[in-house]
């Protein structure tokens, strides 16, 4: 049974989330505190985490920095914020999706899902259910293996996200090609591309970071710009 965190000091938005995610099959534990939340997964680290960014002792985005420091299970931000910079910012600092507030629990729900289904089969299949002739990719030091979920850089292992993974096999997997930002979304997010639609951008924005990218010379993901991006 999946375990579910749920952060957020309003008790009645953090009991609808648990009565809806346990309705379906789901373990679900809240916090109402950054500190609330820290502990509870050092006692047992969740298979995903829905964290509120307005928090009493700590915002969001702070927790969602900590946590991936040393984890890598999905996270889904839940945000008052409608402006996109707010978005983009949760989703660099390593946050797999967000849903603003007020929001449909089913919707939340959906989310949760397809998460978890990413976060558990990300290395089984290639993204979209495309089949793959490789388990390994090997790019000028950048070297990514499927069966031992490892990314290293210069021998250096780099801890990746699920779908920083995906994102970063997806791109290696078609090598000299440009693939643009709807098709990458939609294979990887399997869910149907919005032109207004950041979350692309943002996780291209931390990949780079994370391979040490510089912004306008990277090595390895480079843009294309009007189309897309590529892996030479």
């Amino acid at each position: 049974m999946p375990g579910i965190l749920v952060v957020d000091d309003e008790r009645e938005i953090a009991d609808l989330v648990r009565l809806y995610l346990q309705n379906e099959g789901f373990s679900v534990r809240t916090a109402s505190t950054a500190a609330e939340a820290l502990a509870a997964i050092r006692a047992q680290a969740p298979d995903l985490a829905v964290l509120d960014v307005m928090l009493p002792d700590m915002d969001g985005f702070a927790l969602c920095r900590q946590i991936r420091a040393e984890h890598l299970f999905p996270i889904i931000m839940l945000t008052a914020r409608v402006e996109d910079i707010d978005k983009i910012t949760g989703l660099t600092l390593g946050a797999d999706d967000y849903i603003t507030k007020p929001f449909n629990p089913l919707e939340l729900v959906a989310r949760v899902k397809g998460q978890l289904r990413r976060y558990i089969r990300y290395n089984a299949a290639a993204p979209h259910g495309a089949p793959t002739q490789t388990e390994e990719h090997e790019v000028r030091g950048l070297y990514l293996s499927r069966t031992a979920h490892k990314c290293t850089l210069y021998g250096k292992e780099v801890a990746l996200t699920p779908l920083e993974f995906s994102i970063l096999w997806y791109l290696c997997d078609r090598q000299g090609q440009v693939v643009s930002s709807e098709e990458l979304f939609e294979a990887v997010w399997g869910e149907k591309y919005m032109d207004s639609n950041n979350t692309v951008m943002s996780h291209i924005a931390r990949l780079r970071e994370k391979l040490g990218e510089a912004p306008r010379r990277p090595k390895f993901i480079k843009t294309v710009w009007g189309v897309g991006y590529t892996i030479e």
